[in-house]
């Protein structure tokens, strides 16, 4: 269901867990109670036309790749998109 998902795409590499955690804590400040998919595979990845990874995929919108983005970042980008 591409309705209200959270994905964090890339490798399972330092960078993906540190964005992995700052988007569970923006939607616990929000109290938004979506699970995070962390998407490994290579082929969905590339599905999403991600190049560099860690990306951010917020209810099937790609909002972000190459970058680990800090908390408040995420928190305005869950904002724009649901709010």
């Amino acid at each position: 269901d591409e309705g209200a998902s959270v994905k964090v795409l890339g490798s399972g590499c330092a960078k993906c867990n540190q964005l992995e955690a700052a988007v569970k804590e923006a939607l616990s400040e929000l109290n938004m109670d979506t699970t995070i998919d962390h998407v490994t595979d290579f082929n969905q990845i590339a599905a999403y036309g991600v190049m560099s990874t860690p990306a951010l995929v917020i209810d099937g919108k790609v909002v972000s790749c190459g970058k680990v983005l800090k908390t408040d970042e995420v928190l305005k980008l869950l904002k724009k998109i649901r709010g």
